[in-house]
């Protein structure tokens, strides 16, 4: 089972939920994707690319088949991958976003991130104050300070790669090619309190993965594994077990 974590997210996040189904029996690995987490920084930033990186990964530690779950843009990323490489992917988890183009969303946080002066060494405290100005979600924030760290000591940093981020956060919203399919069994799970995936966007799934579920999680938005896990995980667990 391979776990590809969202947009300014990290393998940290899945910690938790990885170990719960590494307890069910699957063996578990939950990627840092480039630019994010401990992974390389790199110039080249696209969904190509990424699924390369997953493709190499694979290749590394030979694994031929796979359950593969993916979250935002993770499970753009996961998407395209089992469009490409169908036979390596035998059960496909898509959570919380689409096929679809999605314009670019994210400047609230990107202005948040960019307000920060590392230069004046500040701590984590201020860092969380000077976000809180931008973004009002404690949740969302906490989730941002994860990528926290020393670079040395007294200095903090982020983990990603925010400059690149800042150029190329177009990339983050691209769909997945129209003549992209994927017949095998797919799941996709959205958040009752997020617009990520509309009824509108049903048809659109179903054209690229026409063996699709699409089952809502309840009492959760985006980020659908951190806001409702218990249910998350029992949904996720019964479809990797049917």
């Amino acid at each position: 089972m391979l776990i590809i974590h969202g947009f300014l997210g990290m393998s940290d996040n899945w910690k938790t939920l990885g170990s719960q189904f590494a307890q069910q029996g699957f063996q578990v690995h939950l990627l840092d994707m480039r630019n994010h987490g401990k992974s390389p920084h790199d110039e080249a930033f696209t969904y190509e690319v990424m699924v390369q990186d997953v493709y190499d990964y694979c290749a590394t530690h030979q694994l031929d088949k796979i359950a593969l779950l993916g979250h935002s843009m993770g499970g753009k990323i996961a998407m395209l991958f089992a469009t490409a490489y169908p036979e390596k992917v035998e059960k496909l988890i898509v959570a919380d976003i689409g096929p679809k183009y999605y314009a670019p969303h994210h400047q609230t946080i990107l202005a948040g991130l960019n307000a920060i002066d590392f230069s004046a060494k500040p701590s984590r405290a201020a860092v969380e104050e000077t976000l809180s100005g931008y973004i009002r979600d404690f949740g969302t924030r906490q989730f941002l300070l994860k990528n926290l760290y020393w670079v040395e000591p007294g200095q903090l940093g982020f983990r990603f790669n925010l400059d690149v981020f800042n150029r190329k956060i177009e990339t983050i919203g691209n769909a997945l090619p129209f003549e992209n399919h994927f017949d095998k069994p797919t799941l996709f799970l959205r958040g009752d309190k997020s617009d990520y995936i509309l009824d509108s966007d049903f048809e659109t799934i179903k054209y690229h993965f026409p063996s699709a579920e699409i089952k809502t999680v309840k009492n959760a938005g985006h980020w659908l594994h951190a806001e409702n896990p218990a249910d998350f995980y029992e949904m996720v667990l019964e479809y990797l077990k049917k």
